[in-house]
């Protein structure tokens, strides 16, 4: 009879694990078909009779999407149960999926999207939100592990995996492969996944909702705007003006009504603050580096395509290589330490990018690589992790839908700011032409590095005690001789 409470927590172990990685796995489906149509839009574009360049909107449109609807996944899960909205969104997810394959139109296909974009924007916070109400915090670091490599990996493998599908298939069994995963998650989600009906009743923040949706629109809109090339400044000036205006406006409605659509209290949390804050700037300064890398490697390089891909399948390996290191380093240093030394070594490694030429020995090149992957996952785990740490449970839901949003952003604005600091480097070289040169990289990365450093700016204030229950981390203690 002793054994019994020994054999319950270990089952409840491996459900949370198994649910952890059941969750890791949508969210990796979630992630992949945001950037993995990019080495098929010129066969898409083919089959819709448009110009490719049009179907950039199928991204776009998908990105939007879920930066509106993410932050009505909390009132859902709370609403109607976290376990019946999680495995609705990836049945909507599964089935806008096949809608997809079947487009036989550019407007087909931008509708497909918008319904493939709310399945993952309900997805993702709920997801985590399951594996947060089931984790115990001793597991907190080993769950948060599984749930960050897919933000990790999936823009990494999205263009090759997309090109390989593309050349030896057809562009649309990219979305039909998501059928039978999704048919699998359904099953083990609705096995693994405790019943709960929803226990609040409180009424969905519609002005709130309104607000902080166009909000994030405009922002992602605006920033994508200036990174084009051919763009003029008017129009992304004018969306990102009223995105920080709604926002301004949706701060102001969310601290004055009872019932907000997204609850500000948890940002009192000091360890759930610098998370958010600082997690948001190297959120967005390391999501440049599969955009910037490619186009280095192909355009002022001169490598081809599959050349270029494998070169930054290092970096995945890096991501993938740290996972099994993260919790003892965070348990040896301490979430402080961790943060703040890693933090400025993924700086440097950014900024080392802007130092490579083609006469670079390609050793070289992929071990910066690898290293840099080594880097962001250690601080995206970290970070990641840290912003639970001190949430009560009762506030979990409210502080995961939060997060959420402000990492869409982040992760959103990531291409957006690198094509925006590689016009900078145009600008600053006084390069006039379409195309990018060597010396307008460098300039860019070095401007990223600089939002990486910022980003550690906030670790500073954190106590080396922080998250402790979390890790078992225990401070050296002075001894006077």
């Amino acid at each position: 009879m002793q054994q019994v409470p020994e054999i319950q927590e270990h089952v409840d172990h491996r459900r949370a694990a198994a649910v952890a990685l059941l969750v890791a796995g949508s969210f990796f489906m979630e992630n992949l078909d945001g950037t993995v149509i990019a080495t098929a839009l010129p066969q898409m574009a083919r089959s819709f009779g448009v110009n490719p360049v049009d179907l950039n909107m199928g991204m776009t449109v998908y990105m939007l999407t879920l930066a509106v609807f993410i932050p009505v996944s909390g009132w859902m899960a709370d609403r109607f149960g976290a376990r019946r909205i999680f495995s609705s969104a990836i049945a909507l997810f599964t089935v806008a999926s096949v809608a997809c394959g079947f487009s036989q139109g550019l407007w087909e296909f931008t509708a497909a999207r918008v319904i493939q974009g709310i399945g993952g924007a309900m997805m993702v916070p709920v997801g985590r939100l399951v594996v947060l109400r089931v984790t115990e915090k001793k597991d907190l670091m080993r769950a948060m592990a599984y749930l960050t490599w897919p933000g990790l990996a999936a823009p990494v493998l999205g263009p090759p995996l997309g090109g390989f599908i593309t050349t030896y298939a057809s562009w649309k069994w990219i979305f039909f492969l998501n059928v039978p995963l999704g048919i699998v998650a359904i099953v083990l989600a609705l096995r693994w996944v405790h019943s709960d009906t929803g226990h609040q009743q409180r009424p969905l923040d519609w002005l709130g909702f309104a607000l902080a949706g166009s909000a994030c629109t405009s922002l992602l809109y605006g920033m994508e705007l200036i990174g084009r090339q051919d763009g003029g400044w008017t129009a992304p000036v004018l969306f990102i003006a009223y995105g920080l205006l709604a926002g301004a406006l949706a701060v102001r409605h969310m601290h004055r009504v009872e019932h907000p659509i997204l609850d500000l209290s948890p940002l009192r949390i000091h360890t759930y603050s610098v998370s958010q804050i600082s997690g948001t700037f190297f959120r967005t300064a390391v999501s440049v580096s599969p955009f910037l890398l490619p186009l280095m490697f192909q355009v002022p390089f001169g490598m081809n395509a599959f050349r270029s891909g494998l070169l930054l399948l290092v970096l995945f390996f890096g991501n993938f290589s740290m996972k099994s290191i993260t919790t003892p380093v965070l348990r040896r240093f301490g979430f402080r330490r961790v943060l703040v030394v890693n933090g400025l070594i993924t700086g440097v490694l950014i900024l080392s990018f802007s130092l490579l030429t083609p006469q670079t020995p390609i050793v070289i090149v992929a071990l910066l690589l690898f290293a840099h992957g080594l880097s962001r996952s250690m601080q995206f785990t970290s970070v990641n992790t840290l912003a639970y740490v001190d949430v009560p449970k009762p506030q979990m839901s409210r502080a995961n839908t939060l997060a959420a949003v402000v990492q869409q952003l982040g992760i959103g604005m990531g291409v957006a700011i690198g094509a925006l600091a590689l016009r900078g480097g145009a600008w600053v070289r006084g390069n006039h032409t379409s195309t990018p040169a060597l010396g307008d990289f460098h300039v860019a990365f070095a401007l990223v590095s600089l939002m990486a450093f910022w980003a550690v700016k906030d670790c500073f204030s954190l106590d080396p005690h922080a998250g402790a229950e979390v890790t078992g981390y225990r401070p050296p203690v002075a001894t006077t001789p």
